[in-house]
This record gives structure tokens, C-alpha cells and sequence, in this order.
């Protein structure tokens, strides 16, 4: 969404994780997705990175934070989303991989971050202000997936700015722009330009 937004244009090599090509390991011995390569070679393999250098490049509508107290913000929830987070959500979403605790154990975990992002939309219309930013962006796949784990519960829970939060972002034209399907990449494939 941050390349899009920044109006940048770069080689999309789309991967089905469980066939990696050669090419993806090569640059990125991790083998994890997403990942861009520099023109001058340098690999950014962690989102964080690459929708900073997207936004170091052209940002529009100010989507960085240029206030100490904000950027000091921004970075707690990045870091509680990256962290604790994310790693419960894993849990969540493959609960049967993790037999220990049944799945609402793990839905409840969650659910300390979904309660301050709640707290959040209830002083601002997006998570740090009145205008989308890095952290809506940065947050909102992750929040996406937690409510496609159980979309019934997910409704009738009680984050209603939650939900119509992550609703324009699902229905905006950015993201409707970039959730393209995209045959997946062999090497010696022609080049698909992104966006």
C-alpha cells in the first residue's frame, strides 16, 4: 500500500511460499516475503523498512509523523503489533498448531492491543490523528486478520471503531488497487510492473 500511495513503480515477483525460488533465497536467505531489492542492491526484507523507504521517496499527504510525541507513538505501536501482537495472532489463526490453549485463549491475547487501537479511534479518526497514516497502514493487515479468523465474532465484538476503521480501510481504492491477483513468478517470466 506504501509503494501505491508513494506513486513508485517496482518489479513485482509474486511467490508461493511453500515453492520459493532460487532467486528469492538468493537475496534473502530468510525466505520470507515481503522483499525488495534496491537499485543499488541494498535488500529491505522487513515491511517496516520498505514502506519507509517508500515514503522517503514521496510522501503526499504526510503520512510519516513529523511531531516527537507522535513518532514516539507510532513506534509503541509498531513495536506492540510487530511483538506480542503478532505472535499471538499467529497462534490464533493456527490454533490447532498450538494445542496447549484452545483458540479463544488466544483471541482474548489479542485482544489487549485491539483494546488500545479501540482507545486510539476514540480520540482520532485513524490511530494517530485525522488523517491515515504509517500506522494505519502498518496495522491494518494484521487487524484484517484477525477478524477473518472468526468473522462473526469479530462483528459482534465490542471495537465498533475497530470495525469502521478497518472497514475503510478494506473498502478503500488503495487497497482495492493493490490486492490484485498475480500469477506466481518463475524465472525467465516477463516483467509485471507494480502497481
Amino acid at each position: 500500500m506504501a509503494i501505491s500511495y508513494s506513486g513508485l513503480s517496482v518489479e513485482l515477483r509474486e511467490v508461493v511460499l511453500r515453492d520459493l525460488p532460487a532467486a528469492l533465497r538468493a537475496c534473502s536467505p530468510k525466505g520470507t516475503v515481503p522483499v525488495l531489492v534496491l537499485p543499488d542492491g541494498l535488500v529491505l526484507e522487513e515491511s517496516r523498512d520498505i514502506i519507509d523507504w517508500a515514503l522517503a521517496q514521496h510522501d503526499p499527504d504526510r503520512w510519516r509523523p513529523v511531531v516527537p510525541v507522535q513518532q514516539a507513538d507510532l513506534l509503541a505501536l509498531l513495536n506492540e503489533n510487530d511483538g506480542r501482537f503478532k505472535e499471538t495472532l499467529d497462534r490464533y489463526k493456527y490454533a490447532e498448531r498450538y494445542p496447549e490453549h484452545p483458540a479463544s485463549y488466544y483471541r482474548a491475547g489479542c485482544e489487549h492491543f485491539l483494546d488500545r487501537l479501540e482507545r486510539q479511534l476514540a480520540r482520532h479518526d485513524w490511530l494517530l490523528g485525522d488523517s491515515p497514516g504509517v500506522a494505519d497502514i502498518a496495522i491494518f493487515p494484521f487487524v484484517r486478520q484477525f477478524a477473518h479468523v472468526d468473522v462473526d465474532w469479530f462483528m459482534q465484538s465490542p471495537y465498533p471503531r475497530l470495525q469502521d476503521w478497518l472497514d475503510r480501510l478494506a473498502y478503500s481504492a488503495l487497497f482495492a488497487g493493490v490486492m490484485q491477483k498475480y500469477t506466481p513468478w518463475h524465472d525467465g517470466d516477463a516483467v509485471t510492473v507494480f502497481p
